[in-house]
């Protein structure tokens, strides 16, 4: 099995770490191994303690590596968080062949030149997503190489975050001795997975709840227009439950996975269970309805703020629809519960790949999609490895050794 057609995944959440194996044969992708671990050192998205999530790292990826035997070295990593912006830019150069036919060199000259942003010190750019072509004037181009013209021009999003974040992250990724291949959005990702063509193209939210946060992208005219970060998640829940029902917050997680729903008309009254209730020896019974008179009016205001973000973008009204994931929206009910609030169509997107069908593992498979993707539209034969080693994103896989550095060097002077 040749690394070419390995590509891991890493996700690092604020209740798991998952590390996912995923071989690309012939542009047909299979899930060959799933390695998760609980995340500490992480809370509400953000890290707080490197060694800590330094070692729920390394669980991940060696319980990835022992159900598929092989060692794992270069993983792309997922990036999110209210630090993350995103700003248009233009990009123009001269096509350089004689023959005035766009190369891949050309592509990769002008998805430089739209990277030269003036940036204050403490932000960097994450990736760069071409919206659009234009060559000599002519628009809607989704891929020039090969024709002809002399000017060749590009609108593209730059995806910009903050370098402490950033840093933070790749830190601890490579004190878990791997090589960051590239950074990824997550929002980007889970797009590639859960939205269709026309979704992407109508105007559609994608929610994905997490434990520690939640992650709201916009997608609209085929690309992703608007992204924000919610501190609300699945462990609000959970802490609820802790509350309410006087038990330890591990407990509480455990009943909510196995007993919790959404909607209180949903719940059954002859479903029980005992808790063991913090300051005693006594176990107390609970119905299932008790419980979802607990989870109802957290996830109603999850879903609240949700729809009250959208409208604070400004795509209030443009939006034909929402898309959830994340693990938190795994508690039955969720879905008619966001479908009442929300008062739009609502579906559930999850990856449809043995072993990780499940909401919570959208991010990561996603990732191996946009990247696999990438490596077949951009790149063939020996090149594929080379382009995927330098960056997760379409925009940063320099054609010649140097050239990203020599661009860089270039453009200094004007940053």
């Amino acid at each position: 099995m040749s690394s070419n057609d390995i590509i891991v995944s890493l996700d690092i959440g604020t209740s798991k770490v998952r590390a996912i194996i995923g071989e690309v044969q012939n542009g047909t992708i299979n899930i060959i191994g799933v390695g998760s671990a609980d995340s500490e050192g992480i809370r509400k998205g953000a890290i707080v303690d490197i060694d800590q999530t330094v070692q729920s790292i390394r669980n991940a990826v060696d319980h990835a590596e022992r159900m598929v035997g092989i060692q794992i070295s270069d993983v792309y990593v997922g990036i999110q968080g209210n630090h993350i912006a995103l700003q248009t830019n233009h990009g123009v150069v001269a096509v350089s062949n004689e023959d005035r036919e766009i190369g891949e060199e050309d592509i990769e000259r002008v998805l430089q030149a739209a990277k030269v942003v003036a940036l204050p010190p403490e932000r960097e750019i994450i990736g760069l997503v071409p919206k659009q072509f234009l060559v000599d004037g002519l628009d809607g181009i989704s891929d020039p190489r090969g024709m002809i013209g002399v000017r060749l021009e590009v609108e593209a999003t730059v995806i910009t975050g903050a370098k402490t974040a950033i840093h933070n992250l790749m830190r601890c990724v490579e004190k878990a001795d791997l090589h960051i291949t590239g950074v990824i959005l997550m929002s980007l990702a889970s797009g590639q997975m859960a939205l269709t063509k026309d979704e992407k193209n109508m105007g559609t939210v994608l929610a994905d709840i997490g434990a520690g946060s939640c992650t709201i992208a916009v997608f609209d005219q085929g690309s992703l227009v608007a992204t924000s970060t919610l501190p609300v998640g699945g462990e609000y829940v959970t802490n609820d439950i802790s509350y309410g029902l006087r038990t330890q917050t591990e407990q509480a997680e455990k009943i909510k996975l196995k007993f919790g729903c959404s909607l209180v008309d949903d719940a059954a009254d002859d479903q029980k269970f005992k808790v063991m209730r913090m300051g005693s020896n006594v176990e107390k019974e609970f119905s299932q309805v008790d419980l979802a008179n607990i989870i109802e009016p957290r996830m109603q205001e999850i879903f609240h703020l949700i729809r009250q973000e959208v409208r604070r973008l400004g795509y209030g009204d443009k939006v034909n629809g929402y898309v959830l994931t994340g693990g938190a929206v795994s508690i039955p009910g969720a879905l008619a519960l966001a479908q009442s609030e929300l008062e739009s169509t609502v579906r559930i997107a999850v990856p449809d790949y043995i072993g990780v069908r499940d909401p919570a593992y959208t991010s990561g498979v996603g990732m191996i999609q946009y990247v696999s993707r990438y490596m077949r539209n951009r790149s063939a034969g020996p090149a594929k490895k080379a382009a995927v080693r330098k960056q997760g994103t379409p925009s940063t896989a320099p054609s010649k050794p140097g050239l990203f550095e020599r661009l860089k060097n270039m453009f200094s002077e004007f940053i």
